[in-house]
């Protein structure tokens, strides 16, 4: 039979699937055999020769013949996992009931009515007549119950998913009741040390296998998004239990040919262009599957049981297996194999070759990111390994690089977000600001200003180009940016001439009056900004001339800000010119120099890019708690000290909220419930701002606690030598007052060190939901081939065109 007529078979039975009144019984096998008995469709026939019109169709006007096909398409599966698939003809029929079932199941999740169908178990198929003493019996489960075991078992098949390990006779079967899969584990790494020979028919069916599995998993993006986070994806639940009896060497499997490959292959250069690499298809499943089951329960960190409580694991809640085995990795060596995977893969799009497109570039690193934000979040042990050694800055760099990539462009500011949420968590410990001063020596094509000196100077002058040169929409990060250089500030030994004025002149643009009154939170980015300066200074002023001398030079604004004026009239005049200007900052006095050779700069995105949308980001205060680090290292909380509420401090008052909660002067003092409400009103839309009406006692309310006592009293001290010495030796060369700068000491003449204050990242209830937009956001915009999502009625998020 010719391709042409087996296509012609598929499309008569989806027809009379549509235009039959009567519903087929389950029983007329010649009908249903129509949908998969065939060899020679793809993937891509199903989805062509089975519109959405149709499906939908047949949905509401023949619901029965529709849970027939289901119920038929589950039933093959089963058969072909009990099987073991021995002939060809049977593995076909197993991978077209895939493709069948990844083509009807959104449709099955978009309606309400249908979205149970799959957790009832089935009426009608020989079962009718069973008591309730059978109800228990396996034959029972729901449909997607075997739907989902008969798929984990079909993921270690002999000679179908994975190599047999029989010898001799061809037609010996391997019994896939006794097969233990932990021996058919797809790729050495974590915990298993033989590398499985590489088949591409292997591969490929194993994604397909993979793709129906994503699409089962699909249900949470018709769901619209919720803070409550006790309401779990079934099936994942399911999946990730004690029930799927290869959930260790699946998640093993999974992890496994995610951190081994290799892109580059063999370097031969171009070789991506002469074949297909159907490892990279499966790679990508992989990945997408991992980020999806890790997707945990709650907003809390996951605490493996103790071997006493593991008897009572049910009254504890939902057990999910791929976090606890995740949580559970404690070798060095796994570490090591895990994050070198994921650095080479995340590094991959950065290679320059002499030879223009010859290395093949992954597209999959947002689900890299994502993954790598899994493990650091849920073992901590992998952390503390991540920053034990320079390996960090392996990661650190391809993030930097991504963030000034896409700064320009809307459709990917969920990228921004999970790459400053990893600096963010990885700020939070020490380890990785002292990691920051090693020497930057490579040479990545940036469209950033070049410059010599370290890892801290590449962060701080890439965080500069993003707040500079991005767009609108990543104003609500700027926070977080600062938060992450305030957060290693301490541990800076020196910072480059490009840094240190790159951040003076952040300091420039955020203390202008206009900026600082046109908005309620504006001016928390300058106190973040004092606090670093203080760090550098009274924790590391002797490598930090460069630093110094670009505040003696800058220290104009420094007076400007202690003398802020907060009359009316003043407040009044500001607001005025940020009417006529409404750009938020000024970017012609950020001394833009040469971009680094070989770079391009960053573009918005093409128009016609679909993009989809994401829930709000919790502002800085819920995304992070404030830590003390004491004199012996160690981290101490600081508590949490609620002002008192009054009536006047409601979210729609201009009057201050910033009360003192402590008084400590360097407390960056301005966390209040009613500020955030009134923060996230401004991020959110213009028109809160435009009625935003800064009145003179708000002004001072702030400006009475900005910490510029360490600043001003360094420029007493200073600025009248600096002074001395250009008069005394006719100075005009910086280099000389830098060598001054460099042997000064401001030793008892500062103020007491004030304690380090570090703000660790901190789980919530709303990182979590936007975690799990953005996440199903990228899954929904990387699987186009075939298009299992698009069209169909989406809730999670919104498809927007740009």
């Amino acid at each position: 039979m010719g391709n042409t007529d087996s296509k012609l078979n598929f499309r008569k039975a989806v027809i009379q699937l549509t235009t039959k009144t009567q519903p087929v019984e389950a029983t007329d096998d010649a009908f249903w055999d129509q949908f998969w008995a065939d060899t020679a469709t793809t993937v891509q026939d199903v989805f062509a020769l089975l519109p959405a019109a149709e499906i939908r169709a047949v949905r509401e006007e023949s619901p029965s013949n529709l849970a027939t096909l289901c119920y038929k398409a589950v039933e093959k599966l089963v058969q072909g996992a009990e099987s073991g698939c021995p002939t060809e003809k049977e593995k076909q029929i197993v991978l077209n009931c895939a493709r069948m079932l990844s083509r009807i199941l959104p449709y099955i999740f978009e309606d309400q009515d249908w979205r149970g169908f799959f957790w009832s178990t089935i009426p009608g198929a020989g079962r009718a007549g069973m008591d309730d003493m059978e109800e228990e019996d396996e034959g029972a489960r729901p449909l997607a119950e075997s739907l989902l075991l008969a798929v984990a078992d079909l993921l270690f098949c002999p000679d179908f998913t994975v190599q047999s390990h029989k010898k001799g006779r061809p037609d010996s079967v391997e019994d896939m009741q006794s097969l233990d899969s932990c021996e058919y584990i797809w790729e050495a790494g974590v915990g298993f040390a033989q590398s499985p020979p590489l088949n591409y028919i292997h591969d490929i069916n194993r994604t397909e296998l993979l793709r129906l599995l994503l699409t089962c998993f699909s249900e949470a993006m018709y769901l619209p998004p919720t803070s409550d986070n006790s309401i779990l994806n079934p099936w994942v639940t399911f999946f990730c239990s004690t029930e799927n009896r290869h959930a260790l060497p699946l998640f093993t499997s999974l992890l496994n040919v995610v951190c081994a490959y290799d892109p580059v292959g063999y370097g031969i250069p171009y070789n991506h262009l002469l074949f297909s690499d159907y490892r990279e298809q499966l790679v990508e499943q992989a990945v997408q599957i991992l980020i999806v089951t890790l997707e945990h329960e709650g907003g809390q960190p996951y605490r493996p049981p103790s071997p006493s409580s593991m008897e009572d694991q049910d009254s504890v809640g939902p057990n999910n297996l791929f976090v606890n085995y995740l949580s559970r990795i404690h070798r060095e060596e796994d570490y090591d194999f895990v994050l070198k995977g994921l650095a080479r893969l995340l590094t991959n799009p950065l290679t320059q070759t002499y030879l223009p497109n010859s290395t093949k570039k992954i597209q999959f690193h947002q689900e890299l990111l994502v993954l790598f934000w899994k493990l650091c979040d849920f073992n901590k042990k992998f952390l503390f390994f991540v920053l034990k050694s320079s390996d960090v800055l392996d990661i650190l760099v391809p993030i930097l690089f991504y963030l000034n990539d896409a700064r320009a462009d809307q459709s990917r500011v969920g990228l921004m977000h999970i790459g400053v949420f990893i600096l963010l968590l990885l700020s939070g410990e020490r380890n990785f600001g002292v990691r920051l001063n090693k020497p930057y020596s490579l040479h990545v094509p940036m469209d950033i200003p070049v410059f010599t000196g370290t890892h801290a100077d590449l962060l701080i002058v890439v965080f500069h180009k993003i707040i500079t040169s991005g767009h609108q929409r990543l104003q609500p990060l700027y926070d977080c940016l600062l938060t992450i250089v305030v957060n290693v500030s301490p541990y800076l030994k020196s910072l480059s001439m490009v840094a240190a004025n790159k951040l003076l002149h952040l300091l420039e643009a955020f203390s202008t009056n206009w900026f600082l009154f046109s908005a309620p939170q504006n001016h928390h980015l300058v106190f973040f900004l004092l606090e670093a300066f203080n760090n550098i200074i009274q924790y590391q002023f002797d490598g930090n001339c460069n630093l110094v001398y670009a505040i003696i030079r800058k220290r104009n604004v420094f007076h400007q800000l202690a003398n802020l004026p907060s009359d009316p009239s003043t407040i009044q005049k500001a607001l005025q010119r940020k009417r006529k200007s409404p750009d938020a900052i000024s970017r012609t006095s950020s001394q833009e120099t040469v971009s680094m050779e070989g770079s391009r700069p960053a573009v918005p995105a093409e128009p016609g890019t679909l993009k989809t949308s994401l829930v709000a980001m919790p502002g800085i205060d819920k995304l992070t708690e404030k830590s003390q680090v004491s004199e012996d290292g160690t981290m101490v909380a600081v508590p949490l000290t609620e002002p008192p509420q009054t009536p006047e401090h409601s979210a729609a008052a201009g009057t201050s909220d910033t009360e003192s909660i402590s008084g400590r002067e360097n407390e960056d003092v301005f966390y209040t419930e009613a500020e955030m409400a009134r923060r996230r009103l401004s991020s959110s839309s213009s028109s809160a701002i435009s009625h935003w009406n800064p009145k003179p006692d708000w002004v001072l309310s702030w400006k009475s606690k900005l910490p510029l006592q360490t600043i001003m009293r360094l420029l007493q001290v200073l600025v009248p030598q600096v002074e001395k010495i250009c008069i005394d030796k006719g100075l005009t060369d910086e280099s000389e007052i830098l060598k001054f700068l460099q042997h000064g000491t401001l030793v008892g003449l500062l103020p007491v060190p004030h304690p380090i204050l570090i703000r660790k990242y901190q789980a919530n209830a709303g990182t979590a939901m936007w975690f799990r937009t953005y996440m199903w956001g990228v899954i929904y915009l990387r699987n186009v081939d075939p298009p299992i999502w698009y069209d169909t009625d989406v809730r999670l998020f919104e498809i927007q065109r740009m």
